[in-house]
């Protein structure tokens, strides 16, 4: 039986652990928070190193890809570099395949179209899924100066967006990542003095996309019906969005056990299977691999 384990600076409360059937063969999965706290991050990494198939970092990056270029988090470096024996993923090569799909399959079934406002919340760390986005037409709002930096700057197109990145990521990459992306007990809060604030970029869009803790983090009382385009979300998750009056949830991460675990968990399961270091692993092994469980992002319909 294949083992995979998520190290994660977020919450333990999200925790969760399932047993499933992943391409025939029986694996155990599991997500470890740390709530914030690096030092324990880095002590069970080295627990779990050469006695897992795999580990996935989650609630911090490794690397920022945009186009051919990288960026590496200084943070998310420092953890991956504890492992010695086993595979370290941060989820990034799944942001960029199946991420992708995720959207072509929304087109394909009409949910979006040419013109549809979309607000991206922060782009950087899913360039694959604004790629994407911008190819189908949507007109685009990029968040990441609003979501992550916390200035209500909307970046209108994917070149002054790249433009943001080569001037700015090499001097952010630096910083403490819990300045950059809510860890801990933040990932479990909604900051309403800032929501009030960033309330016109929700509720302008048709679409809001992107990381769930940094939608979350800034979400308004009452959304009107909007596609709310992410990847992990726990049960209370989506009873919030019903709440808050979302229309349509898609999840771009299967569902296992009544969950959607993180692009990292599954990429470091696909790297379970290929049996490959994460440097060798190809957009096109990712794909076969989607064609083979017949893959489809999960729709959840709230209106």
């Amino acid at each position: 039986m294949k083992r995979v384990v998520s190290v994660s600076l977020g919450s333990s409360k999200r925790d969760h652990a399932v047993k499933v059937r992943f391409l025939g063969e029986w694996c155990e999965i599991s997500r470890r928070g740390t709530d914030g706290d690096f030092e324990r991050a880095v002590d069970l990494l080295r627990e779990l190193d050469g006695r897992v198939d795999a580990i996935g970092l989650g609630g911090i990056d490794i690397y920022l890809r945009i186009r051919d270029r990288r960026f590496a988090i200084q943070d998310g470096l420092k953890l991956a570099q504890v492992v010695e024996k086993t595979p370290v993923v941060d989820g990034s090569g799944l942001k960029d395949t199946l991420e992708r799909e995720a959207v072509y399959h929304l087109r394909d079934a009409g949910l979006l179209a040419p013109g549809l406002p979309v607000l991206m919340v922060c782009a950087l760390d899913r360039f694959g899924m604004a790629e994407a986005l911008v190819e189908c037409g949507c007109d685009v709002t990029f968040g990441d100066m609003i979501f992550v930096a916390g200035m209500p700057y909307p970046v209108q197109s994917l070149i002054e967006l790249e433009d943001l990145a080569v001037r700015m990521l090499p001097h952010m990459a630096g910083l403490p990542f819990h300045l950059l992306y809510p860890t801990g007990e933040k990932q479990e809060t909604v900051d309403d003095k800032k929501a009030a604030l960033f309330m016109p970029y929700y509720r302008a869009a048709r679409v809001i996309a992107g990381d769930f803790h940094l939608i979350r983090r800034y979400l308004p009382r009452e959304l009107s019906g909007q596609l709310v385009l992410t990847n992990t979300t726990t049960s209370a998750d989506v009873d919030l969005l019903k709440a808050r009056g979302a229309g349509t949830l898609a999840t771009t991460t299967p569902e296992l056990e009544g969950r959607s675990f993180g692009t990292n968990v599954m990429e470091a399961l696909f790297l379970a299977f290929l049996g490959k270091a994460w440097d060798a692993a190809t957009r096109e092994d990712y794909l076969d691999l989607m064609r083979r469980l017949e893959y489809r992002p999960r729709l959840t319909y709230f209106q």
